[in-house]
Order: C-alpha cells, then structure tokens, then sequence
C-alpha cells in the first residue's frame, strides 16, 4: 500500500498503488437545488451510449429521488452498513476509508449488487422523508417533509477503487485529463470493478461479457465540448470543466472557484476515499444530519453561501454560467452586468447579464398594421 494525499477528508491514506496526477482533472459541479428530475440527461447519455444489446439496465446518467430512492437498490446503503458511520474531527475524517484496514492483496470494501437491484430504476420517485403529511400541513408554510432530486453519473476519481480492484488492469485513468475507461479487450468480466466501485457505475454487458461505463463523453471534450448530460439539461443545474492538478488552483478557473477557493460545491461521500470528481452544491431545504453523511462537514457553510448568491456578485455571476453553452469553460470573469466565459482555445463563447433586457411593444405596430398588448 502506498501512501496519498486526500484533500477531501483532510490527511493521507492507504492507497494500492502510486496515483500520480493527471494533466488536468475533469470534474462537474451539479446544483442540486435546481433538478427537477425530468430525466432529459438521462434520456441523452441512454440515447448516445448504452442503446444496444445487454445494456438494457445500463444507465451512465440517472437521477434518483433522495432519502429513498436509488439505482441500482440500495448502492449507498448497503456500503454504508458495511462500512459504517463516517466520524469528521475538525474537517479530517477520523473514520477508515475503503482501502484502509485491509489485508494485503485484499480488494476495496465493497459489494456486488444482484439482478434483482437493476430492475428498478426510478423506485421509490419523489418519495418524501420527515414523517407523514397531516392535512392541511403543505398549505402551512414550513413543513417537515422534505426530498430531492440527485443525478449521477461516473466520478472519475482521483483515486479511483475500480482501478485498484481490476485484476487485469483493464480499468485505466487517462492521463491527459483524468478520464476513467476500461479496455474492454482486456476485460474479463471478473467484476471485481463492480464490486469496488462505491457509487456503482460500473456495468455488466451479459452479451458483450464485459464491463462497461460513462466514458466522460470523452470524444467531445478532446474537441473542447461539454458532455451530453451538461448540454442536454434544460434546469441548467450543471457544469463541466476541469481542476487544477499539477499547478495551483486558478481563481478565474470556473471549476477550481467553486470547488477549491469558495466551498459551495462538495464530493458525494467523501469518506469512502475516492475522491470523487462530481461535485454537487447541497440543497438548502434538507436537514443538515442527513446531508452531511453524504456530502461531509462542508454542508452547513455551503448552504449559507447559497442562501446568500444575491448578496456575492462573483460567485452568483460564476453560478449564472451554467448551461450557457457547450463549450467547456477553463476561464471567467464577472463585470457590473454579467458574467463572460472563454473555453479552452481561449475564444470568448458566453455572456450573461444579470437582469435580462425588457422591452415593452407598442401596442399599435405600425409597420404590420396589428395591435398587440403586453401581458401584465
């Protein structure tokens, strides 16, 4: 076992082997708060990447209805009795991560969902948590009911425990940007990738007998282009770009601003060790016990941040760049009036004001001869 840095839980661990950076890390920040789980993300990963034969419960992207629902069942749960209650001191995670406290040659601590698990993708949708609803109590202000809407796709971590469990080391880290695939020649179909993987994004192909998973669109981001899940949100709730590995992180960079120098956007379960690269701002309506099992001790401050974007210019106007365009952005700046995004060729694609134009017709249109009216 080497040992590594992870900025995520705050202290070094055990890790299988050396993990060197890549060039850059691709990551995504996904805001919570505004998904409305229409699926549109899902619908477009399932449409472009996991269509053909033996990949009929093979979802890249999904988006499950939290506290209850989960795809495949039970994924978080079922680790979560295994691996016990993360224990935070202070920003560090005093608890055990999933390489830890293993015997030598041992896998990650992990499970292997069964075929019964797949059956269900959208179980338990919209579903609420905080007790039963009395009459009268939604038409009252504040309740204590409460759910969300979580999308998922592939990590890409860091320190990913797919590749540490593969024993054909089929399973790779790109190194040009961090980007995990598996070989698929050299695969085997152990699934001991499966097993590993805590978020469960790795697939069976019963026909191909291989394993499969979200390549990170990576054929549109060699051409500077955001993945299809990013492009295809109508919410907007979703960006994508890339962290700073080997330099320091860069304040005009969109993804290290929100990660590294604000905080507002978090890892999903920082404790088992992977160091994910998805992101995800919390969503302020959920108590804070449940959030930080899974998102860690960041909850509290974050939310306060968000509950505050009218008030932080910059960090609103970085928020204000989500969805604007299919670029990926590597750089940004906020004005007075809006907010400005360059990709990676360093070509100005975006603009975004913060108060959109009105313009008020007049109710004769003279050159088409019609009245129109405004609605009030």
């Amino acid at each position: 076992m080497a040992r590594v840095e992870n900025r995520q839980i705050g202290r070094q661990m055990d890790y299988p082997y050396e993990a060197p950076p890549p060039e850059r890390q691709v990551a995504y920040v996904f805001d919570i708060n505004k998904c409305i789980s229409c699926q549109t993300c899902t619908v477009a990963c399932k449409t472009a990447w996991t269509a053909g034969k033996g990949q009929e419960t093979t979802f890249f992207n999904n988006v499950e209805t939290k506290p209850w629902g989960g795809y495949p069942l039970g994924w978080d749960a079922r680790l979560q009795e295994k691996h016990g209650v993360a224990a935070w001191e202070g920003g560090k995670l005093a608890s055990k991560t999933v390489f830890e406290n293993l015997a030598p040659g041992q896998p990650p601590l992990g499970h292997r969902p069964t075929e019964p698990d797949y059956a269900s993708p959208n179980i338990s949708e919209d579903d609420v948590g905080g007790g039963m609803a009395e009459g009268g109590a939604f038409f009252s202000g504040l309740h204590p009911m409460w759910m969300f809407y979580l999308a998922r796709i592939c990590n890409h971590c860091t320190l990913p425990a797919c590749v540490a469990a593969c024993p054909r080391k089929a399973v790779y880290k790109r190194p040009e940007d961090g980007i995990v695939l598996v070989d698929q020649q050299r695969c085997r179909g152990y699934q001991e990738c499966i097993k590993a993987c805590p978020y469960k994004k790795i697939f069976y192909n019963i026909i191909g007998r291989a394993s499969e998973k979200c390549i990170g669109c990576y054929p549109r981001v060699e051409q500077g282009e955001v993945a299809l899940c990013v492009e295809s949100c109508i919410g907007k709730i979703r960006m994508h770009g890339f962290l700073s590995t080997k330099q320091p992180p860069r304040q005009d960079n969109p993804l290290d601003y929100l990660v590294h120098f604000r905080k507002i956007a978090l890892p999903l379960y920082p404790q088992f060790g992977t160091s994910p690269n998805v992101y995800y701002i919390p969503p302020v309506h959920v108590p804070d016990a449940y959030l930080e099992q899974l998102f860690g001790p960041g909850v509290d401050a974050a939310k306060d941040l968000y509950r505050n974007l009218a008030k932080d210019r910059e960090l609103l106007g970085c928020m204000l760049l989500f969805g604007s365009s299919n670029r990926i952005l590597t750089r940004f700046a906020v004005t007075d009036r809006e907010a400005i995004g360059w990709d990676v060729d360093g070509k100005e694609v975006t603009r975004v004001p913060f108060t959109e134009s009105t313009f008020v017709r007049e109710v004769h249109d003279v050159r088409h001869d019609a009245f129109r009216t405004n609605s009030p």
